[in-house]
């Protein structure tokens, strides 16, 4: 079918159940009219010059143009936060009208859009493709009443060859939408998880679990609690971690032939023993012998190409840029036909789009003269095929992120978008280059020592063919990224080339040394590789078992992983929003949990683990995306009501189990004072919180008196030197607090600290140091040393995203919760929604 020919009457009925379902004034009469449904004004002027026939209708919507009524809007008596109303349930989520950046209701663009309905008798939706983009589109013809026939025009790039595939696509699917239907139910369905979990969750967690000192909602989700499970982790492991020493060998040859060099016994299981290093050693200083030499050739492909990701980790660890900015600038590439769609999760193309690569690589050419010399002929080109290529029969739902055949003429884009499309640009180019060929020569020695045969080892490496780096000189070693949140190998990167020795050519040993070196605790996560961390959470686990739960075999190629690639972008903002996590200084800041949200994760793990589980939640949100893929509307709307079902029990039980539970026992000074700027709706990032000098000089104590090494940043970082106290200062006191109704006494710890430092400098310990922790607090940050000069707090960062994160009912206790524009919007019956309270 050509854009043309979509403009003329369908030849096919609307579906019987539809055509009983029109409603009075607004059913499609035979005209022949077709209303284009786009997601953006500019979309919609990319394919509005396909249009010739004047039965065309095109309207726009601007993000959702529907928004998520509040429980206080429903039910007056929902707006305050009372534990007995608990669980607010709804079989549908009321709308209204949402609004536009600038704060102008959407209600006049909804008119409009009826308006153009009137006389239509097919609809196309050609939003974004994704659930996103059909749900932008269905939960305003579902509001309105619309009830003719729907196709979906799914269109993965706005160049002219794409917008033209998607057409030829249309044609071949008669029920595309029915099929499009059940993937905007499917985002139905994670809109009223996402509703109910985060009014019920966080209310019922705040006025329950939460301390009387933390004034703040502890706000609950479920994507964002799971993701913080990850972080909180992986801080435990951070603070947990203990250097060790390990050992290494160095031994110096001299060869027959004159040469020197210097061989290493590094095992991949570290030597923590100093007696087993020094016997190696004794072993190797009296060694001569043959060498062993071999050379190979080493094959080095290109990187993948990028999903969105991907492309956020490489822009945060390059340029600088938060995800949320990554996602904008790709998105505007996007609308103006200069990428195919960016919101994907696949790094690979479909094996059909082959003879599409000579075209584009021709264009690069010509928009990008620094890539011209590197650009091969068509003959030349490579075709990397299966899940380690390029290519693939099936990459999903969409493709990887590459140019089209409509390139940016030079100097026409802003300097962040042309750097984006360079990076892609350059990828697209590297995929269909030869490999790189590295000519390696490894040399070793066999030594026998006490404890059994020991090879020791050196490796040269030279460039023998550079292939695809050429295109990226130095910049090419950027595709090697570790895993996050992973400790760095210290595997010894090859030598350049190596002194002339022969093979079985003999040598004799001039020294050997023992060398030292410390083991690093794990990497923390950063704000550009959270979104990766999401999406790829088997590599985030070690057991096989856990490995194979997250295998997807719907795609291979995408394992299941939190939240969608749409949506991950915003949880970080929400997680800085609640003071759960902070981000530290750089260019892409790590991210540390603070006391809040370790605190948070506690309280859950302890009333509800599974919402403590990454992967318990990976393996629901798979079972959530079968709603999208069913064949059917019929049987889609069985799998919505199923997960409807599911979800309010699942409520039920959450609310009951935190009903149940005392208030969670914490140290009051841990609650956070909200950072200027960064208040709740404000977005921005928390400070760090140091420690008070009492615990800085109290940790260098137990640290002196037990010949401990302290964390390093325990001088700023008040969660590492507080774990540092728990495990080796002595436990506190029994549930950390006195006899009901009375005032917390101070820990042990606390005590021993005082009376010490009392003998220490002469003074008079006050008796009400012994019963209250807030005196034995006040006397020891009165006469403790203070820290050294140099270690407050570290500057403030401001975490502002591109878009606004999708709300959900929030906002303190006791006032009206908080309302974002962009909250998704539930299922609809008509104009005016019906709803009852749910058991």
């Amino acid at each position: 079918m050509t854009p043309q020919a979509a403009d003329r009457p369908a030849s096919r009925r609307a579906p019987p159940q539809r055509a009983a379902a029109r409603r009075a004034g607004g059913a499609p009469r035979a005209s022949g009219r077709t209303l284009f449904f786009f997601e953006k004004p500019s979309a919609m002027r990319q394919l509005q010059r396909f249009f010739k026939s004047p039965d065309t209708v095109c309207v726009a919507a601007e993000g959702h143009l529907l928004s998520a009524e509040e429980p206080g809007q429903i039910r007056p008596e929902w707006k305050p936060w009372r534990l007995d109303a608990l669980p607010i349930v709804l079989d549908t989520i009321p709308v209204g009208y949402g609004a536009n950046r600038s704060g102008q209701s959407h209600a006049g663009k909804v008119a409009a859009i009826k308006r153009a309905l009137d006389g239509v008798d097919r609809v196309i939706i050609a939003t974004d493709p994704g659930r996103e983009g059909s749900m932008i589109a269905w939960e305003v013809l579902e509001h309105l009443g619309w009830r003719g026939r729907v196709d979906r025009l799914k269109l993965g790039a706005l160049d002219d060859v794409s917008i033209r595939r998607a057409f030829a696509a249309l044609a071949r699917e008669p029920d595309s939408g029915e099929r499009d239907y059940a993937a905007y139910l499917e985002a139905l369905c994670r809109q009223y998880e996402d509703y109910h979990l985060g009014l019920n969750g966080t209310r019922a967690i705040s006025l329950r679990l939460r301390p009387p000192a933390f004034r703040e909602p502890w706000r609950f989700g479920g994507v964002q609690t799971p993701t913080l499970a990850i972080l909180a982790d992986l801080e435990a492991r951070i603070r947990a971690f203990v250097p060790r020493d390990f050992f290494k060998v160095a031994l110096t040859l001299a060869t027959e032939s004159g040469a020197a060099l210097t061989l290493w016994h590094a095992p991949k299981e570290r030597i923590f023993d100093a007696a087993m290093a020094e016997t190696i050693r004794a072993a190797a200083e009296g060694w001569s012998g043959p060498l062993r030499v071999e050379d190979r050739d080493v094959r080095r492909a290109p990187p993948k190409l990028f999903s969105k990701d991907t492309l956020a980790r490489r822009c945060a660890k390059r340029f600088g840029w938060d995800p949320q900015r990554t996602a904008g600038l790709a998105q505007d590439l996007y609308d103006q036909g200069y990428l195919s769609y960016p919101r994907t999760e696949s790094e690979h193309l479909p094996e059909s789009q082959t003879g599409d690569a000579a075209a584009i690589l021709g264009g690069l050419a010509e928009a990008a003269p620094d890539l011209a010399g590197h650009v091969p002929e068509p003959g030349a080109l490579v075709f990397r095929r299966g899940p380690k290529g390029h290519y693939v029969k099936d990459p999903g739902e969409h493709h990887a992120i590459v140019p089209l055949r409509k390139m940016p003429r030079p100097g026409s884009l802003g300097a962040d978008l042309a750097r984006l499309w360079d990076l892609v640009a350059k990828a697209y180019l590297a995929a269909h280059l030869p490999d790189g060929i590295d000519a390696r020569t490894s040399v070793s020695a066999d030594v026998a020592t006490p404890l059994g045969g020991t090879r020791f080892t050196v490796t040269g490496s030279v460039v023998k063919a550079p292939g695809w780096r050429a295109l990226y000189g130095a910049e090419a070693e950027d595709g090697a990224d570790t895993v996050p949140g992973k400790a760095r190998r210290d595997d010894p990167a090859p030598l350049g080339r190596l002194p002339a020795v022969r093979d079985r050519e003999d040598a004799t040993a001039t020294e050997a040394r023992v060398e030292t070196a410390v083991t690093e605790p794990p990497r923390r996560i950063t704000r550009g590789e959270l979104p990766v961390v999401m999406g790829r959470l088997i590599d985030q686990v070690e057991d096989p078992a856990v490995k194979r739960a997250l295998e997807n075999p719907v795609n291979p190629n995408e394992p299941k992983g939190l939240g969608t690639a749409a949506t991950r972008d915003a949880i970080l903002p929400k997680l800085l929003k609640s003071h759960y996590v902070a981000l530290n200084t750089g260019k892409d800041p790590a991210i540390t949990v603070t006391e809040v949200g370790l605190a948070f994760m506690t309280a859950v793990r302890r009333v509800f683990p599974a919402y403590g589980d990454p992967v318990g939640r990976a393996v629901f949100e798979a079972e959530l995306a079968e709603i999208g893929r069913a064949a059917t509307r019929a049987e889609a709307e069985r799998r919505a009501d199923a997960f409807r079902r599911r979800t309010r029990v699942r409520l039920d039980e959450l609310i009951a189990a935190i009903a149940g539970s005392p208030v969670l026992e914490l140290d009051p000074s841990l609650a956070p004072e909200p950072a200027r700027g960064s208040g709740p709706g404000r977005g921005g990032a928390r400070e760090v919180r140091p420690p008070t000098p009492a615990m800085v000089a109290f940790a260098e104590a137990v640290a002196d008196r037990k010949g401990l090494a302290l964390p390093r940043d325990y001088r700023t970082h008040a969660g590492a030197c507080r774990a540092f106290l728990d495990l080796h200062a002595g436990a506190r006191a029994p549930g950390g607090a006195g006899p009901p109704g009375g005032e917390r006494p101070p820990s042990p710890a606390m005590l021993r600290f005082a009376r010490s430092l009392a003998e220490r400098r002469g003074l008079a310990c006050p008796p009400e140091t012994e019963t209250s922790f807030a005196a034995c607090r006040g006397f020891l940050d009165a006469h403790a040393e203070r820290r050294s000069e140099g270690a407050g707090r570290p500057p403030e960062r401001a975490d502002e995203p591109a878009r606004k994160p999708r709300g959900k009912p929030g906002g303190k206790p006791g006032g009206k919760p908080g309302r974002t524009r962009s909250t998704r919007v539930g299922k609809t019956a008509g104009p005016a929604r019906r709803t009852r309270q749910g058991s």
